[in-house]
């Protein structure tokens, strides 16, 4: 059966290529015209890290109008898209078919499981990193891995993520990681979405690098009041670590801003907040990131 991939932005052009590119049928389902007008022209252009330019024919659905009978989907919208695609999904997703999201941030499993059945539901966080250059065209820019949730109907997604050159692992306790990366994301793409700046520059400015290392400390202590064994022992050396690993990423938060379209604030800060505020825990500056960047959302 085809793979359908939900979404039309970067992550999404860059596992359609990946995907495409080992011999995969692909079909591409979203609701951005241009990036679907781009798609259906040119399929979708892989700007890769030693330069080379290549670009790979997908099929392509208005969400609107999904339909089928597919046996795998793949998930990459943004969090504040999984409500709605996870209705489209519903209408062309096989009885026995499984939708993998790899989204960022949390909840986003949990609203496709109540559409779709947990059953048909499987988790997963990436550390790929890439770029929309313009619709259609997605230029890698780090490396990185694929980390599943353990699921009985995975081995599909594993072999076919390694067959098209992903490194992929998948692991018991998938929800560590999943906060693990939230308390990451929660300290640098609020700033760099405010300052718009890249990653890297964080580091450089004494004031923006203590409130990067002071929300991943907030946002860590809200994990480990919650239990959840976090993947490593220090959140400032991790998130300064990953700060400086990305230097040159414009992250997407800071990508959503500069597009004038919604972020994952909610997603991300949010579901900090809400969980700190569950726990009686004070999370003063995450709130304050949080206001922030809705406020340029409008």
């Amino acid at each position: 059966m085809s793979m359908l991939i939900v979404g039309t932005g970067a992550l999404a052009c860059l596992f359609a290529a990946r995907l495409a590119g080992v011999g995969r049928d692909v079909t591409m389902m979203g609701n951005w015209s241009d990036g679907l007008a781009a798609l259906r022209r040119d399929g979708t252009c892989l700007h890769d890290l030693d330069g080379s330019v290549r670009k790979f024919r997908v099929n392509v659905m208005d969400g609107t109008e999904s339909r089928g009978s597919f046996g795998s989907a793949l998930v990459l919208v943004k969090s504040w898209q999984t409500q709605r695609s996870a209705i489209q999904i519903k209408n062309c997703l096989a009885l026995d078919g499984v939708a993998l999201t790899l989204q960022n941030g949390l909840g986003n499993d949990g609203i496709l499981r109540e559409y779709l059945g947990a059953e048909r539901v499987a988790s997963g966080v990436t550390t790929l990193g890439a770029r929309m250059l313009e619709p259609g065209h997605v230029q890698l820019t780090g490396n990185g891995k694929v980390t599943l949730g353990m699921h009985p109907h995975l081995g599909e997604f594993v072999e076919l993520f390694k067959t098209a050159g992903f490194q992929v692992e998948v692991i018991p306790d998938l929800l560590a990681l999943q906060w693990g990366k939230l308390v990451i994301n929660a300290a640098i793409n609020p700033l760099t979405a405010l300052l718009r700046v890249p990653n890297g520059e964080l580091l450089q400015r004494p004031t923006a690098r203590t409130l990067m290392t002071e929300a991943a400390q907030e946002a860590a202590r809200v994990a480990i009041e919650m239990g959840i064994r976090l993947p490593y022992n220090d959140p400032v050396q991790a998130v300064e670590g990953v700060a400086r690993n990305t230097a040159a990423n414009t992250s997407s938060m800071l990508q959503d801003v500069l597009r004038g379209t919604p972020t994952e604030i909610d997603a991300i800060n949010g579901a900090i907040i809400q969980a700190g505020e569950g726990l009686g825990l004070p999370v003063s500056l995450t709130r304050v990131l949080y206001r922030l960047v809705k406020s340029l959302d409008g």
